[in-house]
């Protein structure tokens, strides 16, 4: 068989695997959350409060698309067009067009152009949030975590590119094969690595003090059989007054971490509820089952990849002779950016799923619905989230249920219902 139709084989199991990852990992029932609690949760949170919340939405809804459209369009100039080979060249060019800068420097030279298209929208984004008072953070914190941002995308990226290319290099023929296995590896190396290396390059993290609320989460976890090395407090009010927590890292890694600002604005019960829907993750293996289908996605985007490289309309717009070429690289970008464009809704509603059955953890492991409820009220206050936003905007991007169906979730565990 030749290597193209390995590729289909291969691309065929990776979609059969990560079918039957979904239907093994995604809860297909979906705790109940009646409309009618849904519009009652809405009438009992403060009018004022709900009406800046949509307000404060509604002014960032125009940089959410407008950022959307505007890396759409430069990705789509960049891949269609002989821009992106043109530009891999022109970076090279100082270094005799040597393969490695064509790959390295080219290929930076391009995913740095798309990231600058993106930074007004996120100056404009940050000069809104502080309009609201949610951002506690000045314009130069701003500068310097964009700046780290893009030292750790500069380090990933640059391995990445220089891997890949030379994967293809090593082997012409194959190196669909090795380049699959190598974007499955690394998603699962960022997965289990990343919260570990790169948290602390944004957060500090301290210990939380002793005392009842420290003990309390630990016995949670431990009664959840979720066995973690700490509880940490992260300095969150240093840049946000968003509320939050999650447990990061896996097995000896894992540790709960909470928001300062989650300590300062919530009740004790309040933050049991929210550390406990985070341990809901932990315990289902929420984390690994997103990692094997994120690299079985990954595997398979590189497969299709490299089938795309026999389409030569294709590659004729993007003024390029094969994928495996680092002039490619605009064209593998906009693949990508489409890819993604489509993928959001399905990723959406997964994600929906999955935390909605975190509430549920969280429900049965507390037996506090009163906390949960409350809990839900507080953080779509204090993060300024629409309570029951559009339907439209809930389906294509909402990662998490809506506040009104969490409250009404948490009312109907109360009734007894499941």
């Amino acid at each position: 068989m030749t290597p193209r139709g390995w590729a289909f084989v291969v691309l065929g199991l990776l979609v059969v695997a990560g079918a039957a990852v979904a239907l093994a990992t995604v809860p297909l029932h979906r705790p109940p959350a009646p409309r009618a609690d849904q519009t009652a949760a809405l009438a009992t949170l403060p009018a004022d409060q709900v009406a800046r919340a949509r307000a404060f939405r509604a002014e960032l809804r125009p940089i959410a698309y407008g950022g959307l459209a505007a890396g759409l369009l430069a990705a789509l100039a960049l891949g269609l067009t002989p821009l992106g080979a043109k530009l891999v060249d022109l970076v090279a060019r100082p270094f005799g067009g040597h393969w490695i800068a064509q790959a390295v420097l080219g290929g930076l030279a391009v995913v740095f152009l798309l990231e600058l298209v993106a930074v007004p929208f996120a100056a404009w984004r940050h000069t809104v949030v502080s309009a609201y008072g949610l951002s506690t953070q000045g314009w130069g914190g701003w500068a310097a975590d964009l700046a780290k941002s893009y030292a750790v995308g500069l380090v990933i990226g640059g391995a990445a590119l220089f891997g890949f290319w030379a994967v293809v290099r090593w082997s012409p023929r194959w190196w669909w094969a090795f380049g699959a296995a190598g974007a499955a590896a690394l998603v699962a190396l960022l997965s289990f690595v990343l919260p570990v290396v790169v948290e602390p390059v944004f957060n500090r993290f301290t210990p939380m003090e002793q005392g009842e609320l420290r003990t309390s989460l630990l016995e949670l976890a431990e009664r959840d059989g979720v066995p973690v090395r700490d509880v940490l407090v992260a300095d969150a009010s240093r840049r946000t007054r968003a509320v939050n927590a999650y447990v990061s890292g896996y097995g000896r890694t894992r540790r709960i971490v909470v928001y300062d600002t989650l300590l300062r604005e919530a009740t004790p019960a309040e933050v049991t509820g929210v550390v406990a829907h985070e341990l809901g993750h932990a315990e289902r293996d929420d984390v690994l089952s997103g990692t094997l289908l994120g690299a079985a996605g990954a595997a398979a985007g590189v497969i299709v990849l490299y089938l795309l490289g026999a389409w030569s309309p294709l590659l004729r717009l993007a003024g390029v002779d094969g994928m495996g070429r680092p002039q490619a690289i605009g064209l593998i970008i906009a693949v990508v950016t489409v890819a993604g464009l489509v993928a959001g809704p399905w990723q959406a509603f997964v994600s929906r799923r999955v935390e909605a059955r975190a509430d549920a953890h969280a429900l049965a492991l507390t037996g506090d619905p009163a906390a949960f409820e409350s809990m839900q009220g507080r953080l779509a206050t204090v993060n300024l989230s629409d309570p029951d936003p559009p339907r439209w905007e809930y389906l294509w991007s909402a990662s998490h249920p809506s506040a009104v169906e969490r409250i009404a979730a948490a009312r109907a565990y109360a009734r007894g219902e499941r």
